[in-house]
């Protein structure tokens, strides 16, 4: 049996300085590579809420999820809505702090803007703005990451736009 653990990560967009928009990554030390802030959902918490608090821990910078492509309840429905992620994927992972033996990950992609750039609070990881050049050519970002962040930032204007921020 394979264990499966829930994931969040957050790529987090600031327009700096003309306008240009940039994303957040920070520096994961054991991976050594530029990654989204994230990481594990803790069991009272929904995925949205995992991903709030990991921006906030590791940069601390405080995120306002931009909601993700999905159709709105029925009229009448009982429940609550949660904001959906962007992406929804399930990864190989390795040994963590987590889980001693190889597993996987189902990461909730989230995408966040924040106007304030300056932190609350000391980071946790060391926090790098990157714009889309930047990320485009930048050494030691995970592949992976570099191809989301490349989409996302072919459509943050839009995104940002409709959510009207």
């Amino acid at each position: 049996m394979v264990v499966k653990e829930s994931t969040a990560s957050v790529f987090v967009f600031n327009r700096g300085q003309k306008g240009v928009w940039r994303c957040a990554l920070v520096w994961h030390p054991r991976l050594e590579e530029w990654l989204p802030a994230g990481g594990h959902v803790e069991s009272d918490e929904s995925a949205a809420e995992a991903a709030v608090r990991e921006v906030d821990e590791e940069t601390g910078l405080t995120a306002r999820l931009l909601p993700g492509p999905a159709l709105p309840l029925p009229a009448g429905f009982p429940h609550t809505q949660v904001i959906a992620p962007w992406y929804v994927c399930e990864m190989r992972a390795g040994a963590d702090n987590h889980t001693r033996a190889p597993h996987r990950h189902v990461d909730h992609v989230f995408v966040a803007v924040v106007d304030d750039t300056t932190p609350s609070r000391q980071p946790v990881h060391e926090v790098r703005w990157f714009t889309e050049q930047e990320l485009a050519e930048a050494p030691s970002i995970a592949e992976d990451s570099r191809l989301q962040a490349k989409e996302l930032f072919g459509r943050i204007d839009d995104v940002v736009g409709a959510n009207c921020i």
